[in-house]
């Protein structure tokens, strides 16, 4: 093969893969969770390698990654079994670096929020849909995570937040087992949190709209999807 077909060749695969990059997602992800908006989400902190990625180990007795801390919840009055106790590095399939909490849930950041001073401005129905990753003691297991990057951030009810890298954690309530990142790209302000705590920009679906908050007393359905809440 000729030297200037084959340069053809590469540069058109990397364009190719340049123009997927954008509307990746799991293959076993319906494309209507992400929405249909065209833009690209805000890309002010660029992916870069974390710490050795790893196996993220599973404790089937920890805590529900969707559960909020109890209303009257105050520092360290968080129920032991709500608390986040270890960030696993840990890679996934066609994301790769991420951060996990005990049950293998991935870890996000919120771009309304604040690194310095750290700051959690999501409450309310946000930290339904966003539960916050609250700890009593601010040392949680770490593994593929530097410690000194963690740390911890009082929130509006009194409950203290894990930070990484100043910037606080949450699962989100539309990713339903280990390993899902639904909320990657989520209006255009959440994004999986790499072990270096930038944000994991390797697989950027478009933009789309959170599920909405869980069940409440009135009997309104959980985690429907398409809600018009801006966080």
């Amino acid at each position: 093969m000729a030297p200037e077909k084959r340069k053809l060749m590469v540069v058109g695969a990397a364009l190719a893969a340049l123009v997927a990059l954008p509307g990746c997602a799991p293959a076993s992800y319906d494309a209507a969770d992400y929405g249909n908006a065209a833009e690209p989400a805000a890309a002010d902190v660029a992916a870069t390698p974390g710490a050795s990625a790893t196996d993220g180990a599973v404790d089937p007795n920890a805590a529900d990654p969707t559960a909020e801390p109890a209303p009257g919840d105050t520092g360290s009055d968080v129920a032991d079994d709500r608390v986040t106790k270890s960030l696993t590095g840990a890679s996934v399939p066609k994301m790769g670096k991420v951060v996990e909490n005990p049950k293998g849930f991935v870890l996000y950041r919120f771009d309304d929020d604040g690194d310095d001073p750290s700051k959690s401005n999501c409450n309310g129905d946000c930290a339904k849909i966003w539960p916050p990753a609250v700890t009593n003691d601010g040392k949680p297991t770490l593994k593929g995570v530097d410690a000194k990057l963690v740390g911890t951030v009082t929130r509006a009810d009194g409950t203290k937040q894990l930070t990484l890298k100043g910037w606080p954690l949450y699962t989100y309530a539309g990713d339903k087992k280990p390993g899902e990142w639904k909320g990657q790209n989520v209006n255009g302000k959440w994004f999986v949190i790499t072990p270096t705590g930038t944000k994991n920009l390797t697989c950027l679906p478009k933009i789309s709209k959170p599920v909405a908050p869980p069940a409440d007393a009135s009997g309104s359905d959980a985690g429907d999807s398409g809600s018009d809440y801006s966080y």
